[in-house]
């Protein structure tokens, strides 16, 4: 019953966005009929201009266009580009591969670098280590992200000639080069995610080791190791792994800068493209799959709060 209502909530929020994307799209100033007739630079024939709407079915209300949009995503139908008629679920299914794959490389170094490395500062509160390792995660966060990968690019690429300054490869076609062109833009991403996962991680787990059933665990003399994994990092995991699910959620839309850097074909640049085209089924269509793994990314991390502590299923 629990997880039928997070899933019928996940349900309406979807609907939300995309109802919310529709509507904003079509208040942004410019006619994509004029967009795509103009390319070459000339003004467009008023003429052609208007044939192009009825084509494209801009002419009819707004209550029309929004409802044979909610038609088409019910029967998982994205729509055609606007642009070059092409499916715009091919164009997803090209290009969100490559953004998920950036994002889960840089989610998982900043679990294996954040968490461990919280829970180290945590347990030697005041020692050179702790203050060491938060001032490099004050640092790493005050960097923008597109400075770093600057900075990547310009020492391992220019200066050292390491790697490739950016580019893709299939992983098919060159596994190891694959690899190396994914290593610069997640390293760009993870460094500030590692940071925020460090503070977070040294925070809840000073907040937990004061509580009375950890005292309690000492007091009865349970070995320290044991009270680590089972009553502090168990519990103190809980905000970690929201604030990690919204980075990550946040990360599907917001990959633009880092993709432009290394020249990554991920789904935020598809998604600048289409907006600055207005490609109206194009952008619902990247917003609505973008939301659809932001729910589904919290209706997992629902799924485990309800595993790591059983209150929350009540």
């Amino acid at each position: 019953m629990w997880f039928l209502r997070r899933l019928g909530i996940s349900v309406v929020l979807v609907w939300v966005a995309a109802s919310v994307v529709f509507l904003a799209i079509h208040l942004v100033p410019g006619d994509p009929a004029e967009l795509l007739l103009s390319q070459g630079g000339s003004a467009p024939d008023r003429a052609m201009v208007e044939e192009l709407r009825d084509q494209l079915g801009l002419n009819r209300p707004l209550y029309v266009q929004y409802g044979q949009q909610m038609w088409r995503l019910l029967h998982f139908d994205l729509g055609r580009s606007m642009q070059d008629d092409s499916p715009v679920s091919e164009e997803i299914l090209r290009r969100l591969p490559r953004t998920l794959e950036l994002i889960l490389a840089a989610g998982l170094m900043a679990v294996v670098i954040g968490i461990p490395g919280g829970t180290a500062a945590a347990m030697r509160r005041g020692s050179v280590f702790d203050r060491a390792t938060s001032w490099l995660a004050s640092l790493a966060l005050a960097i923008p992200v597109f400075v770093v990968g600057t900075l990547i690019v310009m020492v391992f690429a220019q200066w050292l000639r390491w790697v490739p300054a950016g580019g893709f490869i299939a992983f098919a076609k060159d596994p190891v080069q694959h690899l190396i062109l994914l290593a610069m833009p997640a390293s760009a991403i993870g460094l500030g995610l590692s940071a925020v996962m460090f503070r977070m991680t040294r925070a809840a787990v000073l907040d937990v080791m004061l509580k009375d059933y950890v005292r309690t665990a000492r007091a009865k003399g349970v070995k320290p190791g044991r009270i680590l994994t089972r009553h502090v990092v168990r519990t103190a995991l809980m905000p970690v792994i929201t604030v990690l699910a919204l980075y990550l959620g946040t990360l599907l839309g917001g990959t633009v800068l880092v993709e432009f850097v290394f020249n990554w074909p991920g789904l935020s640049g598809s998604l600048v493209s289409a907006v600055n085209a207005r490609d109206y089924p194009q952008v619902v269509g990247i917003v609505l799959v973008i939301s659809v793994l932001f729910v589904g990314l919290n209706l997992t991390v629902d799924i485990i709060y309800g595993l790591l502590d059983p209150r929350v299923r009540k």
